[in-house]
């Protein structure tokens, strides 16, 4: 039995269980107990009184998982602050897990942020398994720090950048509604110089025509692939296109999302593209044309690239998708395509007067820019059959 002028863990667990549940005194101080219950199960409690009188229990913790020294300081605590008219617990700040989803509630929802699928899958996969539950004004910068060597070092730095600028723009907004808060990220914190990481990479012919080679045998992936150098649109543009969006003889009509400065509008697609769209197969009730699993698009861009990359020759340098519409944009100019012309089929804003006035659809000069496209690409995948061409031409004359 537990000595009556002291209590140790020892004497703690020592106690043994009874018919009805009971509480052992703490002979060291006065209102705090060992409450054991017929279970076997024991906790650390106190009571005291307030300043009305009223007597007050509050539960300290579990004693298999907290020491009798532990539970003696925060029970002192607890009695002091009910004697003195305050709640037994000290009310908990927020955690980053809350903060979090009430900035997507109040922020990125409201204000619809296209980027709100990526920024959730950030959140879920670095962030929140680790901060979820963490007192959010406790997250120091050196937290923050960590986070992001943990991020770089097991993903890349271009990750971990993406990962600060999401933390960063919860813990500004968190400011903007308390009065002492001052986020802890400062200048510097970032893996990459964005100056530094503008790409200007555009694929040469042969890189052109290995990828090509693969991607025709690669299926959806493959297919989208193909569409993004013959449309020169971005990847979500491709994966978004619905079965909806496509006219009978070919043209397609992309919708604009909210926030999104400009898109090319409505295309008249080349032969080629049609012929990649046409060779999907339609999936039970998916509307999209490149289908995923259940009723949405492709995903999985990260694993399809890398298993796409192991089968082409092992000296081509690194790419990525957006590759293919820089490349897109240079093989225009080259194909002899106006620079305007060129930029309104890429999607991008025109800006000035020109866009305040110029209301014309272009769309006979956009058709005739991605035709001029899908000849330079054929020429440059089939150059035996392009050269066969030339000569007959140089022939004729």
């Amino acid at each position: 039995m537990a000595n009556r002028k002291t209590l140790s863990d020892k004497g703690v667990t020592a106690l043994k269980p009874r018919a009805s549940r009971y509480a052992f005194p703490d002979p060291e101080l006065r209102g705090h107990y060992v409450r054991v219950q017929p279970s076997g199960a024991k906790s650390f409690v106190t009571v005291a009184s307030n300043p009305a009188g009223k007597q007050v229990w509050t539960t300290i913790g579990a004693a298999d998982v907290l020491g009798i020294e532990d539970a003696r300081q925060q029970a002192r605590e607890a009695i002091h602050r009910v004697r003195a008219g305050l709640p037994a617990v000290e009310a908990k700040t927020e955690t980053f897990g809350t903060v979090a989803a009430n900035w997507i509630k109040r922020h990125v929802e409201p204000n619809g942020l296209r980027s709100k699928c990526e920024i959730v899958r950030l959140l879920d996969r670095h962030v929140l398994p680790s901060w979820r539950d963490r007192e959010f004004i406790g997250i120091k910068r050196s937290h923050v720090a960590a986070l992001l060597d943990r991020v770089e070092d097991k993903h890349s730095p271009r990750q971990a950048d993406a990962v600060l600028t999401i933390v960063r723009s919860i813990m500004n907004w968190f400011a903007t509604r308390h009065d002492d808060y001052t986020p802890p990220i400062v200048r510097g914190m970032r893996r990459q110089n964005p100056g530094a990481q503008a790409r200007a990479r555009i694929l040469s012919d042969d890189e052109i025509r290995a990828i090509w080679k693969v991607a025709e045998r690669n299926g959806t992936f493959g297919g989208i692939i193909c569409l993004c150098l013959l449309t020169a649109q971005r990847r979500t543009k491709i994966r978004d296109m619905q079965w909806s969006d496509l006219s009978i003889d070919g043209e397609w009509t992309i919708p604009k999302e909210a926030r999104e400065k400009d898109s090319a509008g409505t295309l008249v697609l080349p032969d080629a593209a049609t012929s990649i769209i046409r060779a999907q197969a339609i999936i039970g009730n998916n509307t999209y044309v490149f289908a995923g699993r259940g009723d949405g698009p492709f995903r999985g861009f990260s694993q399809a690239k890398a298993a796409f990359d192991a089968k082409l020759p092992a000296d081509m340098p690194g790419w990525v998708l957006h590759d293919l519409r820089r490349t897109a944009r240079s093989l225009m100019s080259r194909a002899g395509v106006r620079r305007d012309i060129a930029e309104r089929v890429l999607g991008h804003a025109i800006v000035g007067v020109e866009r305040v006035y110029d209301r014309h659809a272009y769309r006979n000069e956009k058709a005739d820019a991605l035709r001029r496209l899908a000849a330079l690409i054929d020429s440059i995948i089939h150059p035996s059959k392009a050269a066969k061409v030339v000569k007959l031409r140089r022939a004729a004359r």
